[in-house]
């Protein structure tokens, strides 16, 4: 691993253990947080490294905006059966080679996480997310219409 690639997943660490720490409620206030950690970042380095590790803005019990982790976002949903994402997906379609998820958003890496945690049980190797889209990989592309069908069966 190069020196740089060491130095973004030790920075990529320090901010997880800021936003489990609460510090900061917005990117400027985790870049200073950073800075005073010796990382010399912009707030557009903030903004990819918070897409990097998945992190949701949420509200917390004062009503303030803050950053979770997709962990963190995950055990505030109360629990059922299952994780209830319902109301955070707005469409499921698919294709002849994966199925696509589109969310509320900023809820697609919550999703996802989601998926991953039953990957097995609905047939997919794993999920890509972004802001509001999810792509769904199959283990098999045969399975499809099931795929799809199983994740409405079990979240909407």
């Amino acid at each position: 691993m190069s020196e740089r690639s060491n130095e973004t997943q030790e920075r990529l660490q320090v901010l997880r253990e800021l936003i489990r720490e609460g510090e900061a409620s917005t990117q400027e206030e985790l870049c200073n947080a950073l800075k005073r950690k010796k990382y010399n970042v912009t707030q557009s380095t903030v903004s990819r490294d918070l897409r990097r590790i998945g992190a949701v803005k949420a509200n917390n019990s004062e009503g303030e905006i803050i950053y979770l982790l997709p962990e963190q976002h995950l055990a505030q949903i109360p629990r059922t059966t299952t994780h209830d994402i319902s109301q955070l997906i707005v469409e499921i379609r698919s294709n002849e080679s994966m199925v696509v998820l589109h969310t509320t958003p900023g809820s697609a890496s919550l999703v996802a996480a989601e998926l991953d945690r039953v990957r097995s049980s609905i047939g997919i190797l794993g999920t890509l997310s972004g802001d509001d889209t999810i792509f769904v990989a199959p283990v098999s592309v045969k399975q499809i219409s099931k795929i799809e069908q199983r994740i409405r069966n079990e979240y909407l």
